[in-house]
């Protein structure tokens, strides 16, 4: 498939202001800052920066429009949602690269993604009419007990730079679906895709004021008024855990009610009687998706000794063959890291790994520019206790730690502060449904290197955040019970 638009007729068709109360505009203040190009370090566009007082307005907006956007028909805010889904879907190729060119991902990689962000849509628009309540008769006989659902109200939704366009679709398609308003404040590494996708919901007929868009390079400056006021009901949030951990604090002042998907620590558990062709399989996907710049990344293979050199040579075959390149080429399997700062991260835990003894049977540093590459690495002989092991890699490294038991492979997977996901390979059901119930983790992919699905409840436990994006959970997140107690209809 080909691009619809040219980079260039692609960028001149994003917009460059905020959107706020249906109207894009400059920043209050004047500024602007500039996105760039991770693979060339070149700048894309150069967009408004959104200061308090405009984020104060967006807010606004919101707030006003609230009303009559909860007593919108659920059918109609469905069928908005279902016309966004078309337009993405129809648009699909100017997404993939716009993407591509200001995340990083390759081209192929981007092109999932629009397909998966766009189910968010059509899943919630769906959705949206079965928002059910219930009647009955109290258990005395002397009342009538009325339950319904009803939409939070204005919500803050907070987006990461990895996944610009799903991130954005998993948190604005159930909050319109609901029947609430929201301010978005987009990652300002990679602003853009939600930029285009707020000009696609204007198209698909979202009234003004439902939806409010504000990239700013100070997300403290600006989310930080809105999360307390009063008037905002409900903060979602996409981020790593030591900022969700500060939201949660500032949150706590006015007891807003939040959803936060934070880190993770993904373990990746393969046993001695595993199909190994389909643990590296799996292994491929969980690792290298996105770069390894996702939360649900497989951070750690902890492989059964028995099988551990077997898995490392055919892994090491199969990551060999991922190139390096910017995702706009065809021979791109593996993007830029999102910036330098990411980029030496990486390289600083790997660096730590090997001065505790480990082995880089492949790879092992950084692609000389321009952009922000590293080289597909796997590394083996890690010990517990180094870093690698502890912390979020965000990188396409992969260190491998040895087991002997089901049990210390249990102890191993869980001795973490997260709990997101994991992925565990085995042929025995008896055994995956064990770990199952034995792992600490919000989703578990059994035999499977992927688990994202907009009909599935995304989420973790533990350090790894509150609440559910996606499935039938995910619009209960935009509503609150509300119970109406009824007198007897048969008293005197």
């Amino acid at each position: 498939m080909t691009s619809v638009l040219t980079e260039a007729a692609l960028l001149e068709s994003v917009p460059t202001g905020l959107l706020i109360d249906g109207q894009w505009r400059p920043a209050g203040s004047g500024k602007s800052f500039d996105v760039e190009d991770p693979a060339t370090g070149k700048v894309l566009l150069s967009i408004a920066d959104a200061s308090a007082e405009d984020a104060a307005e967006a807010l606004n907006a919101a707030v006003n429009a609230q009303a009559s956007w909860a007593a919108t028909p659920a059918r109609v805010r469905g069928e908005i949602l279902r016309k966004a889904f078309e337009l993405v879907t129809e648009r699909a190729e100017d997404f993939a690269l716009l993407m591509t060119i200001e995340m990083g991902k390759p081209l192929s990689e981007a092109r999932g993604e629009v397909a998966y962000g766009a189910e968010f849509l059509r899943w919630f628009s769906e959705e949206a009419v079965r928002a059910y309540g219930r009647y009955s008769v109290s258990p005395d006989g002397k009342s009538r007990l009325l339950v319904q659902k009803k939409p939070v109200g204005p919500c803050l939704l907070i987006t990461p730079w990895n996944f610009p366009l799903a991130m954005a679709t998993r948190k604005v398609a159930p909050a319109v679906a609901a029947g609430c308003t929201m301010v978005l404040k987009p990652a300002k590494l990679t602003p853009l895709t939600s930029m285009l996708f707020a000009s696609v919901m204007q198209e698909a007929g979202l009234p003004r004021g439902v939806l409010n868009v504000i990239p700013s390079t100070s997300a403290g400056a600006t989310t930080g008024p809105l999360i307390r006021d009063p008037r905002l009901r409900k903060l979602s949030f996409t981020g790593s855990t030591e900022v969700g951990r500060r939201l949660l604090a500032d949150a706590s002042e006015t007891v807003l009610r939040t959803s936060m998907e934070l880190g993770g620590n993904a373990p990746f558990v393969v046993f001695e009687d595993a199909d190994i062709d389909a643990a590296v399989n799996g292994a491929m996907l969980a690792k290298l998706r996105n770069m390894g710049e996702a939360c649900t990344a497989a951070n750690r293979f902890i492989v059964h000794e028995a099988v551990a050199a077997e898995f490392a040579e055919k892994f090491a075959a199969k990551m060999s063959t991922m190139t390096p390149a910017r995702g706009t080429e065809e021979d791109s399997k593996v993007g830029p890291l999102i910036d330098a700062k990411s980029r030496d991260k990486v390289h600083e835990l790997v660096t730590d790994a090997l001065a505790a003894g480990a082995t880089a049977v492949l790879g092992g540093a950084a692609v000389d520019g321009p952009g922000y590459f590293y080289q597909p690495t796997i590394l083996t002989g890690v010990k517990e206790g180094v870093r690698i092991l502890s912390e979020e890699i965000f990188g396409p490294v992969a260190p491998i730690i040895t087991f002997t038991d089901e049990d210390q492979a249990v102890r191993l997977a869980n001795s973490t502060e997260y709990g997101l996901v994991a992925y565990v390979f085995t042929k025995d059901l008896n055994r995956g449904l064990r770990m199952g119930e034995r792992l600490e983790t919000g989703m578990l992919g059994l035999n499977a290197g992927v688990v994202s699905n907009a009909a599935a409840p995304f989420g973790g436990v533990k350090q790894s955040g509150l609440g559910r994006e996606g499935g039938v959970e995910g619009i209960d997140e935009y509503l609150y019970t509300q119970y109406v107690g009824i007198a007897d209809p048969y008293a005197a």
